[in-house]
């Protein structure tokens, strides 16, 4: 831990700069593409699972509990070799962006049922009882109002998401992790082990606590809202008055 203290090592770290720049941005860019790809597929299987039908329902489940209790190293080598074998060889940016966006996928999709089922059944019976569809009923009524309990669950996944891309480097991946190490091992940038990990680790900091200080905020504010919004009973007016 010497080398914490070192200005050589610091100032090798310095020099390479763009090294450590180059794996955020491919960080940034994994996870940005995987993200989209995880929110179709959560709205998707999302949808499915409170559709009412039992099939679509059973697909959802499937996809989630197959995806949700496996590790995502695994599905990442899978992913990548299944192709390779195949012949059909994808780069490692690309299946970071499938295996993030379908594993991702499977918690968005829980976020989705899960905002989707806490609003009221008669919302429901209400909607189809003026001749909305299926469709229209979620576009218009439901999901506007699930919006607000899905987005700070949904916001904590995105911050996980960012993290997870450092599960490339098991493939070679040019994230931040996989350059950090590139850097610390290389023949002639070796050795400075703990300025190179401390600068990785703040750069996935400055990205990830300003979104989950965001989700719990959010998270916060809606429960005020909420407490705020139930009418309080006779008794509870008599204490505060007293």
């Amino acid at each position: 831990m010497t080398e914490m203290f070192s200005a050589a090592a610091w100032r090798k770290v310095w020099t390479y700069r763009l090294t450590f720049l180059l794996g955020l941005w491919n960080t940034v860019r994994t996870a940005f593409l995987g993200l989209l790809l995880s929110v179709a597929l959560g709205v998707i299987f999302g949808l499915m699972a409170t559709s009412g039908k039992k099939s679509l329902k059973r697909i959802s489940r499937v996809y989630v509990e197959l995806i949700q209790n496996t590790p995502l190293l695994l599905q990442m080598c899978f992913v990548y070799y299944a192709f390779a074998f195949s012949g059909h060889s994808l780069s490692i940016i690309f299946t970071g962006v499938l295996a993030l966006g379908v594993y991702h996928g499977a918690y968005m999709a829980e976020v989705i049922r899960a905002g989707i089922e806490a609003i009221p059944k008669g919302q429901f019976e209400a909607a189809h009882s003026q001749g909305f569809g299926y469709v229209s009923t979620m576009s218009e009524i439901i999901l506007p109002q699930s919006i607000k309990i899905i987005l700070p669950p949904m916001v904590n996944q995105v911050v996980n998401l960012i993290k997870n891309t450092s599960c490339l480097y098991i493939i070679g991946g040019a994230d931040l992790i996989s350059l950090t190490y590139s850097f610390v091992t290389g023949a002639t940038t070796g050795g400075a082990y703990a300025p190179a990990y401390l600068v990785s680790g703040l750069l996935f900091f400055i990205i990830c606590f300003p979104l989950s200080t965001l989700a719990t905020v959010w998270e916060t504010a809606l429960k005020k809202r909420e407490r705020a919004a139930v009418p309080k009973d006779d008794t509870e007016r008599m204490v505060e008055e007293a």
